[in-house]
């Protein structure tokens, strides 16, 4: 026997627009605004941190697509742990062991 949810008759996406909307509708226009306001400020931080990390996302694609660019990291990395003293646990703990 199936359960009788509140969302069965309907898809999940569907089941949560329409809820979010009936919420929205119950809202005041004060809450509306500052609600508006709330979603403005969020998401020009979201832009900002796309924005920001578009880099290392081509950086990683460089990295999985050319194999040189991952034998540079390689050869970079073998450098810095021949001239730096790291010990054994805290390479471990990194990745370098």
């Amino acid at each position: 026997m199936q359960s009788q949810g509140g969302f069965s008759g309907i898809g999940f996406l569907e089941g949560i627009k329409h809820f979010s909307a009936s919420k929205w509708t119950s809202l005041t226009d004060r809450q509306k605004k500052y609600a508006k306001k709330a979603w403005r400020v969020m998401t020009y931080k979201w832009r900002w941190q796309i924005a920001m990390n578009v880099p290392y996302l081509g950086i990683f694609i460089l990295d999985k697509t050319v194999p040189s660019v991952h034998q540079f990291d390689m050869a970079l990395l073998s450098k810095i742990t021949s001239t730096i003293p790291i010990p054994a646990f805290i390479s471990s703990w990194i990745g370098l062991a």
